[in-house]
């Protein structure tokens, strides 16, 4: 067994135990935007801390997919690259990473990384890191490259988060990608009564998470974002799991759960209604589920 595959296998064991606790007031408002993988000097008012440099290669690192996109609806249209244009893949970036990498150190036992990274799929450094988080992937696209990339991190032990795409056409897009990088699986609906969504904190129901601006403020009922093509407000959950029933990756359709940690401090109706309530919740139990199984 390589090191790099020991640390995916290592690491469910070190960062077990988790803690539920009160989220609090909304603390952070949204930080300048910066060049993709760069940290503001500020942090966008995220308070930092120090990493015990004993076990710095044990910490969790919020890791964030960098992606192509292919706007044209096939592999034939125009393709934007995400490194060169900042890409969807750089929505909420940074404020949601750092604010969710906090809220990990603040409420769970888990050791964090102040600070979040993001990577290609093909990077050499992909097997030092455990979880995988990718956002808006609604023109997804995967090279060949990453095909294999991405496979042979899922089969190894690798969890990858899939956040904030919604309607019909989005999730087409997702699923014909994951079809290339698993031909002889699909996509299933997750159960309410699975443990991910009762691991740490116990959720009643699927969370659904709107963007702040589909919100319309306090008493709003809105919980989604209005689509042209096909269903966008029904939330689903799914999962593709191994040979042996181990989740390899999550999809989070039809909701938002990135925005409800990048604007926890914009507004205390949205953080008390979906920050609080649901964006942290749901994404430390994913997190919790992923490092435990």
């Amino acid at each position: 067994m390589t090191r790099r595959r020991l640390i995916l296998v290592a690491l469910p064991c070190l960062l077990a135990i988790v803690t539920g606790v009160c989220l609090g007031q909304p603390r952070f408002g949204r930080g300048p935007r910066t060049r993709p993988g760069i940290i503001p000097d500020d942090r966008a008012g995220v308070p930092d801390w120090k990493v015990d440099e004993r076990f710095k290669n044990d910490v969790f690192t919020f890791v964030r997919v960098e992606y192509d996109t292919n706007y044209g609806g096939g592999f034939g249209g125009r393709r934007g690259w995400g490194r060169g244009r900042g890409g969807s893949w750089m929505t909420d970036w940074p404020d949601s990473d750092l604010n969710f990498s906090f809220r990990l150190q603040q409420l769970t036992a888990l050791k964090v990384n102040p600070e979040p990274i993001s990577l290609r799929l093909t990077d050499e450094r992909l097997f030092d890191y455990p979880f995988l988080y990718m956002i808006e992937p609604g023109f997804l696209y995967f090279s060949e490259e990453e095909v294999v990339a991405l496979r042979r991190y899922l089969l190894n032990g690798g969890f990858l988060m899939v956040d904030d795409f919604w309607g019909d056409s989005a999730w087409e897009r997702v699923a014909e990608q994951f079809k290339r990088v698993f031909p002889d699986r699909e996509p299933t609906e997750i159960s309410i009564d699975h443990e991910i969504f009762h691991c740490v904190y116990r959720l009643k129901e699927k969370p659904q998470v709107p963007s702040i601006h589909s919100w319309q403020g306090p008493g709003s009922t809105v919980t989604w974002e209005e689509h042209n093509d096909g269903d966008s407000r029904t939330v689903h959950y799914k999962q593709l799991i191994d040979d042996k029933g181990r989740m390899m990756a999550i999809f989070c359709h039809n909701t938002d759960l990135g925005d409800g940690w990048e604007r926890e401090g914009m507004d205390s109706g949205y953080f008390h209604e979906f920050s609080e309530k649901k964006s942290y919740p749901m994404g430390i139990n994913i997190v919790t589920y992923a490092m435990t199984h």
